[in-house]
């Protein structure tokens, strides 16, 4: 299907794809190079959905972006793999009460192929527009990777088994190979496509699963929902939770293995509405704990952690929102100081790595062992290096500052937006203004953002406006030579490596507070977050906004993760 140039490129011009000088260079490259248009726009880095989008509507037809579309198992079951390489297609969908099915194709108006679908299957065939290079990249992923076979068999053996409501014929009908087969793909599926997290959630007529993969939530697969409550006992017996359950929450935890790697899985189920939704957060135990430079810090934040670190006693504390990777950062940094002759005691909700030499306690307050209590006990160890998990109450905060006090070096984390705010925080919560200016060392905020794909990531050049607004937050930080030799910035295209997202991994954006003698007398005089921040930033403070530019800049993420993630 041949596309008219100037149509294409006059509807990416008006949605502001394009701007309409760039959209008479691409016409000019595409007609020199006898490139299709839609084709030279993707190797040109156009958003891959913007391409499909307006294909889509110069051909009057429904596009479908298969890599962010969720597919259903029973649908790819109804067609060959042999029949979906061939003709590039593939089925997402079945509706109307299973009496249609969706196939998006490279060709939706190849009306010989769609009537061959129709006889083979006996469903109503409803074709959609999608890129060739993602459906070849779904077909890869779905199929090629066993998930089709395992998934389709183990639905046509287990859906007639499962309509009883009977605990116990359930029990032990969740030990039989189907279920056990789906459990083990959606677990193998996570860690070959890197997810932090797996979610199975039950809708009236179906179960969702969506992995969270470089921190976005994507949807992978539609499942019946008849076997929904089979699937979740089968969770719940590996986990050693009550199968028989269902009306509490419960958290459980088993370990996965795949080849070489090896994943430990905490486990959640909620009841909802529709059944018991599970969350599986996955925790990698092969590969290290990364170092601080490979988390994202650098520069003179850097040197700022390393002196604080260095220090024999004081506090250190990490702070951001849940799942903002302060865990991770904290055991770097204990991985660091990790020697023969330091004593490390950590106190954890819950333990997430098992670090080697360091004397790991999980807290538990059905026992009495809290954070507190914990932390009381740790002073009679013997110990030089104290982690505790969580600053969250007045006890706590007295103890650290009196570990700080009496010669211990003292980590933990708080639930604050930025650095300077910790400090109000620290004071809120019992800790005397004069204390805290004696042992706070530093205080690192942070974020997480997700890392452009170095395979297919495009150079642009930033509008005025974007430059005006980098100048205004980066200030004397933007290197001159950069704007001397014309700003370039990129932005995410997708390739298989990346599984068509244009993000791979995800980096750090922080921000290092260091407690000068200015900061130390705001401190004592009990001054706001907002005085201190301005002051740290007069002194040298890289914020977290800035330090995520700076990656930009760089080409290791984009402004719009910036501002996802760090808008202030």
């Amino acid at each position: 299907m041949i596309m008219p140039t100037k149509q294409f490129l006059s509807i990416l011009t008006q949605n502001n794809t394009i701007s309409p000088e760039t959209a008479v260079k691409y016409e000019i490259d595409a007609l020199q190079k006898s490139i299709p248009i839609d084709e030279y726009l993707l190797t040109a880095g156009v958003a891959r959905n913007a391409v499909l989008s307006a294909k889509a509507q110069i051909l009057n037809i429904e596009g479908t972006d298969i890599i962010h579309v969720p597919v259903s198992p029973q649908a790819l079951s109804f067609v060959p793999e042999s029949i979906a390489r061939k003709h590039i297609l593939i089925p997402c969908e079945l509706t109307d009460h299973d009496e249609t099915l969706k196939i998006v194709m490279s060709n939706p108006f190849d009306v010989e192929t769609i009537e061959f679908l129709a006889k083979k299957t006996g469903k109503r065939i409803v074709p959609t527009l999608g890129l060739k290079d993602d459906i070849e990249a779904t077909i890869e992923m779905f199929y090629a990777q066993g998930l089709t076979p395992d998934i389709s068999e183990a639905l046509k053996d287990v859906e007639p088994q499962v309509k009883t409501v009977n605990s116990q014929d359930l029990a032990a009908s969740v030990k039989e190979a189907p279920i056990a087969k789906i459990v083990t793909t959606l677990l193998e599926f996570a860690v070959k496509g890197r997810a932090s997290d797996i979610h199975i959630e039950p809708h009236e007529l179906k179960t969702r699963v969506r992995y969270r993969i470089d921190g976005i939530l994507q949807e992978k697969l539609i499942l019946p929902k008849s076997i929904h409550d089979s699937l979740v006992s089968r969770i719940k017996i590996i986990s050693d939770l009550k199968i028989d359950e269902k009306r509490i929450p419960q958290d459980g935890r088993f370990n996965f293995k795949m080849g070489d790697d090896e994943v430990d899985l905490r486990v959640s189920t909620l009841p909802t509405v529709h059944g018991e939704k599970v969350v599986m957060r996955l925790l990698k135990k092969t590969g290290g704990i990364p170092a601080l430079t490979e988390l994202g810090l650098r520069g003179p934040q850097l040197k700022t952690i390393e002196d604080a670190i260095s220090k024999p006693y004081g506090i250190i504390l990490v702070t951001g929102p849940t799942g903002s990777g302060k865990s991770t950062t904290l055991y770097s940094v204990l991985s660091k100081l990790n020697k023969p002759a330091v004593n490390i005691v950590t106190l954890e909700d819950p333990v997430e790595y098992q670090l080697k030499g360091v004397n790991q306690v999980q807290i538990n307050p059905q026992a009495g062992l809290t954070f507190a209590t914990g932390l009381r006990a740790f002073l009679r160890q013997d110990p030089n290096i104290i982690l505790v998990g969580e600053i969250r109450d007045k006890e706590t905060t007295s103890l650290a500052l009196q570990a700080a006090l009496t010669g211990h070096l003292v980590f933990s984390t708080l639930h604050t937006n930025d650095a300077a705010t910790a400090i109000p925080r620290l004071i809120d919560l019992g800790g005397e203004p004069f204390l805290i200016a004696s042992v706070l060392n530093a205080v690192l905020a942070q974020r997480i953002a997700r890392k452009l794909c170095e395979h297919c990531r495009a150079p642009y050049s930033p509008s005025p406006e974007l430059v005006d607004n980098l100048k205004s937050v980066l200030g004397p930080l933007l290197p001159e030579s950069k704007l001397s030799a014309g700003l370039t910035l990129y932005k995410p295209v997708g390739c298989d490596e990346c599984s068509g997202s244009g993000y791979f991994g995800r980096i750090g954006m922080f921000e290092a507070l260091a407690i000068t003698p200015g900061v130390n007398k705001m401190i004592i005089q009990h001054t706001t977050a907002r005085d201190i921040h301005t002051q740290a930033l007069s002194e040298g403070l890289i914020a977290m906004k800035q330090d995520g530019y700076l990656k930009a800049i760089d080409g290791i993420t984009t402004i719009e993760e910036v501002l996802r993630v760090a808008e202030a």
